[in-house]
């Protein structure tokens, strides 16, 4: 647990340099689209799409993965 914690902490350090980085040389988030052409309803609909393609395939291979990780876990020899 404390690994887990240990490195969304390190992200949440990395991502805030990275932001005041950006910051100092004038780039937003407003720029960035602007320069790639994408409105922020466009960047929305692309996101409800992508999400809309990957939820089933992840549910189908769950569906497959889940089981399978379940009997190797049971079958495990105990650990120590």
């Amino acid at each position: 647990m404390q690994t887990v914690l240990s490195g969304f902490l390190k992200l949440a350090l990395a991502s805030l340099l990275a932001g005041s980085l950006l910051s100092i040389f004038g780039i937003t988030p407003r720029s960035v689209m602007d320069f790639l052409g994408v409105t922020a309803e466009e960047l929305h609909n692309g996101m409800v799409s992508a999400f809309a393609w990957a939820a089933p395939r992840m549910v189908m291979g769950a569906v497959v993965i889940l089981p399978i990780w379940l009997v190797a876990y049971i079958l495990m020899p105990p650990r120590g």
